[in-house]
């Protein structure tokens, strides 16, 4: 595997042994439960990140864990820099508090994403596109819709 890849399997096989852990079960477990289709050799080698888990198989341990995908997948920090897919949404935040009523969902995604960026400046804030499908899955919503959504209610620049 190449470095990036290296350390997206290793980051991944740790937010896979997270899940398993906190659900209290062992690679044994994992394997009788699933009727033998997850081998705890293979999960474990996931979880060592010795071994590339394929989409199928994520989806499928996903379902096992009964977690989104997404809460399997390395956080941005641990996973390669990869190209943003599409432009960025930048979300007026003076705007955003004077609907908080009206948007509660938003105004808890901005508040976490603030927290974990240590980003406070109080005017903006910028979602890059490769949240903006996270964000829009939150409000029910396609990329799209939700940008006209918040372009109409003066929320976003």
């Amino acid at each position: 595997m190449a470095s990036d890849d290296g350390q997206y399997a290793r980051a991944l096989g740790e937010r896979l042994r997270r899940v398993r852990q906190q659900q209290g079960l062992s690679l044994h477990d994992v394997e009788e439960r699933s009727h033998g289709e997850l081998k705890a050799s293979v999960v474990g080698a996931y979880e060592r990140g010795e071994r590339a888990v394929s989409i199928t198989r994520l989806h499928h341990l996903a379902d096992f864990y009964r977690v989104p995908v997404g809460e399997l997948l390395p956080d941005s920090a641990t996973a390669p820099r990869f190209e943003d897919a599409g432009p960025e949404l930048v979300i007026d935040l003076v705007a955003l508090e004077s609907r908080r009523a009206e948007e509660p969902a938003l105004r808890r995604y901005v508040d976490a994403i603030q927290a974990r960026r240590g980003d406070y400046n109080g005017r903006v804030l910028t979602v890059r596109a490769s949240d903006l499908d996270l964000l829009a899955a939150v409000l029910e919503s396609s990329p799209d819709e939700l940008r006209v959504r918040l372009a109409s209610a003066g929320i976003v620049r």
